[in-house]
């Protein structure tokens, strides 16, 4: 499986209809739609589609027709998800209608293409599983910890500071989090 971690877009046109793709990461989903919905008050149809793991690491499937007849868009578009592997991922298409009827088998065709085109702009990462811990420290490492999560590809969600110390929420590989821990010690706990 691979993943991607920045939007790509894409552009064709076909018989006048003007179909813009947008494959972004599914954390990304929901404030893009909104953003392309006010962006394009004149687009027709926000065809979506996604991939994603859940909590038990099952591939949960979603796909949007937004009014074009049922299955000649949200499918052919989970298909080009489904057919390159990519999870964690969602694609939303914008059409602007150019006046003549492509039919059934011309949508299929055209939201499966500006589906591939934003792919194939993407730079593909390998998928890995990232979790989400808790530490804590004191105020006089907290440098330190910002420091290292840096240097070890791990990423900071947020910071609470307390009266006891600062808690922070993490998130990063198996890996990346033990070889993280082993570099601070003592100086964190886990919560």
């Amino acid at each position: 499986m691979v993943s991607i971690n920045e939007i790509f877009t894409d552009f064709i046109e076909i018989k006048g209809s003007k179909f813009i793709s947008f494959l972004m990461p599914i954390s990304l989903y929901d404030g893009q739609m909104k953003r392309l919905r006010n962006e394009h008050p004149k687009a027709v149809h926000f065809v979506s589609a996604y991939r994603s793991l859940n909590e038990y690491d099952q591939i949960v499937e979603y796909s949007g027709d937004d009014g074009e007849p049922k299955g000649t868009s949200g499918k052919p578009t989970l298909s080009v998800l489904q057919g390159h592997e990519l999870i964690n991922t969602a694609i939303i298409t914008v059409r602007y209608f150019g006046g003549t009827k492509l039919g059934p088998g011309g949508l299929v065709r055209a939201y499966a293409q500006a589906a591939n085109g934003a792919y194939a702009q993407a730079i593909l990462l390998p998928y890995e599983k990232l979790l989400v811990k808790k530490i804590k420290c004191d105020y006089s490492h907290v440098s330190k910890v910002e420091y290292e999560s840096g240097h070890h590809g791990i990423r900071i969600l947020s910071k609470e500071f307390g009266e006891r110390g600062v808690l922070f929420a993490i998130e990063g590989t198996s890996e990346n989090l033990e070889a993280f821990y082993q570099v601070l010690g003592r100086m964190i706990c886990h919560v």
